[in-house]
């Protein structure tokens, strides 16, 4: 009996001891700080690492993480400024930049980030149609941004994004919807057939007008080309025609026949003369002239 009263309080020590060392070493795990009070009042902040604290005086308040954090709350109604209800997800992304202002400025800083965006929604959403709220995406998260980062900065919280997931409009503006763009995607689609009938009819009469217009010019040209060839053939046979009776002509008078003799040559020459097309007029020299005189003056003897 005696020999178990002192292994009692050797154990009870060595609790004691435990609980103390439990109670005095704190380990802050990384991204993490830890607000400590001292009887009741804030006295530190402790960072990452280990840290002393004084038992029994020192405690733990809270521990607080410092990494970003993202938020999605549920979908909340919505009336726009033509009394129509939307559903709206939101998500926001926010950091914690003052761990004692986090835990000492408001008691629930996510449920009032929550609250406050709802409000800021509504107000938003409120002085904006249907159309617009749809879409006007960024300018809303801008706005919702600008307000919940202002209002939240005194909780030591730091809104960094802010986004809407759905904007969900009534089912039965949805049909509309849905209606009004299978009638504009059909209306498109009627305006791009005609206007591709229209191009194709424009390139088939223009393709039809320039066969026209090369036709006309190579017929034209071909004309030109038959007429000049004619005129360089006939004058080419005139040119020849001449050349034979002027050789004809000289042997005559290189010759120096007699009269009747000349003439009864050229009249046997002139069918030679007379087969060219070319020959429209005959050049009698006067010589051959007094010859045919003198001829029928002796055929008339």
């Amino acid at each position: 009996m005696d020999v178990l009263v002192p292994l009692g309080v050797v154990l009870l020590a060595v609790l004691f001891a435990l609980l103390l060392v439990s109670r005095t070493v704190v380990i802050v795990k990384q991204a993490s700080t830890a607000i400590v009070e001292r009887l009741g009042r804030y006295q530190r902040t402790l960072n990452p690492g280990l840290s002393i604290l004084l038992p029994v005086v020192d405690r733990i308040r809270e521990r607080v993480d410092m990494r970003e954090q993202v938020a999605s709350f549920p979908p909340q109604p919505v009336i726009t400024e033509d009394n129509l209800v939307v559903s709206i997800d939101t998500v926001i992304y926010f950091q914690v930049t003052e761990p004692k202002a986090a835990t000492y400025e408001i008691n629930n800083f996510l449920l009032g980030i929550e609250q406050l965006t709802v409000t800021t929604l509504r107000n938003v959403i409120g002085s904006m149609d249907l159309e617009e709220a749809l879409t006007s995406r960024d300018q809303i998260n801008g706005q919702l941004r600008g307000v919940l980062d202002e209002a939240t900065g005194k909780w030591g919280i730091r809104v960094n994004r802010v986004e809407l997931k759905a904007i969900d409009p009534p089912k039965s503006v949805q049909e509309a919807m849905e209606k009004q763009l299978k009638a504009e995607r059909e209306r498109r689609a009627a305006i791009l057939t005609a206007e591709g009938q229209k191009q194709a009819a424009i390139l088939t009469a223009e393709g039809a007008k320039q066969s026209a217009v090369l036709s006309a010019e190579g017929e034209a040209q071909a004309a030109v080309l038959r007429a000049e060839g004619e005129a360089k053939a006939r004058v080419i046979a005139a040119e020849a025609e001449a050349s034979a009776v002027k050789t004809i002509y000289a042997g005559l008078r290189s010759a120096d026949p007699q009269p009747n003799e000349l003439a009864h040559r050229y009249l046997q020459a002139l069918p030679e003369v007379a087969k060219g097309d070319a020959n429209k007029v005959w050049v009698i020299p006067a010589e051959l002239t007094g010859a045919l005189s003198r001829l029928k003056e002796g055929l008339g003897g």
